[in-house]
């Protein structure tokens, strides 16, 4: 009578683990087939999972909104909360963008959110190659909008895990004004010749951690520009893309400052850059500080560590103060166990700006070769302040 009695309560223990806490209801699946979505590659299937996301937000339990296997058309949609309960959005199958409406900056949105998780092992897949020819952005100051793949607006609490993204048409995931949210376990890609297809990037967020993953692409890897605060980032190989990038900094949100960056064992591989921190000149005042790059592979990289104070890749860059110099203050910054090739012959290069040198800049321990011919990899340096230690090569400039 006593195993009865236990086992009975051990059955009820495990019902109430599945019963959410607050509202008292078990997890409930949404899915959209059921909204009439169809996974025939042509069926616009914008209003069924909006209506989907509408009935899963207002469930006051753990909703699951559920795209199953196959292929579905999807339009550009945002997916709004607050939400009652909690929400894992669950992509088993792929998600196909239009071919031809570029008119918004978005593909796939969520917007005000906590406790999101967006998961499933699926695709989505941006069809950028249509886009691609029509970006005339790096002439073009009026060019149209190019859509992110999948965009994140204040949403904290929050974890993006298991997808893959491809072709995008413009960044594949962007975070913005977010706190606490964790990327892990995807896999991004794009031709090393889309434009503007970044693989993740930051602004105005704090508290994210981007791990074991792959990124190749056409720009940066992961980019942090203005408000990025307390980044962390490891187990990432890039490549091929811009590489791993804290800016451009300084052409707006000056007040908006960059703090606690943490990148660490990662690897590059043929990127254009390695670890790099741009600013542009002339510039807005504002800072970048306390920031750590260790443990890092090289491979064919041909600015493996680069700090650009007179970042302007398309001029003129407009005019701040009377100075081409910029503003930012870059100051400690330490660049700690970076190994590997260097395709361009100078492999360290900290370009700092005349009118605010970098401060307590550090090298310890670097072994970067020059993979090409004409001597060795050697070392740069303008306007910077700082210290080397441990082995340095090619030799220190600071």
């Amino acid at each position: 009578m006593a195993l009865k009695s236990s086992y009975g309560i051990v059955l009820v223990l495990i019902f109430l683990c599945f019963i959410d806490a607050t509202h008292g209801l078990p997890p409930k699946l949404f899915d959209v087939r059921n909204y009439g979505a169809i996974a025939d590659e042509k069926t616009d299937n914008t209003q069924a999972f909006l209506e989907a996301w509408d009935d899963a937000c207002a469930y006051g339990g753990r909703s699951r909104f559920y795209i199953p296997p196959g292929i579905f058309l999807l339009g550009s949609v945002s997916f709004v909360g607050p939400c009652e309960g909690t929400m894992a959005f669950l992509i088993r199958g792929t998600l196909k963008a239009p071919t031809h409406k570029f008119s918004t900056d978005t593909w796939i949105g969520f917007r005000y959110l906590s406790d999101l998780t967006v998961k499933g092992g699926g695709y989505l897949d941006g069809q950028g190659q249509v886009a691609w020819p029509l970006n005339d952005c790096s002439k073009n100051s009026h060019c149209g909008p190019f859509p992110v793949s999948m965009r994140f607006d204040f949403v904290n609490n929050s974890r993006i895990h298991h997808l893959k993204s491809i072709n995008s048409k413009n960044t594949h995931f962007s975070i913005f004004a977010c706190y606490n949210m964790n990327i892990s376990h995807v896999r991004i890609t794009a031709p090393e010749d889309s434009p503007n297809t970044d693989g993740v990037r930051i602004g105005v967020s704090r508290k994210i951690k981007i791990s074991r993953s792959v990124i190749r692409t056409g720009d940066d890897c992961v980019s942090m520009l203005s408000g990025s605060n307390d980044i962390d980032i490891y187990d990432v190989s890039c490549g091929p893309g811009h590489g791993i990038s804290v800016g451009s900094l300084g052409r707006s949100h000056g007040d908006e400052y960059v703090s606690g960056i943490r990148i660490r064992n990662c690897s590059f591989i043929g990127t254009d850059n390695g670890l790099r921190i741009k600013t542009w000149a002339p510039s807005l005042y504002s800072v970048a500080s306390n920031m750590i790059f260790e443990d890092i592979s090289m491979q064919n990289v041909r600015n493996p560590i680069l700090i650009d104070q007179q970042y302007c890749p398309f001029p003129p860059c407009g005019h701040w103060g009377g100075s081409s110099s910029s503003a930012v203050q870059i100051k400690n910054v330490k660049f700690r166990n970076v190994w590997g090739t260097s395709s361009s012959k100078v492999a360290v290069n900290i370009q700092c700006s005349s009118m605010m040198p970098c401060r307590n800049i550090e090298l310890e321990d670097i072994n970067l070769a020059y993979n090409g011919s004409g001597g060795a990899a050697t070392s740069l340096c303008s306007n910077v302040k700082g210290f080397a230690y441990g082995r340095q090569r090619p030799p220190g400039c600071l």
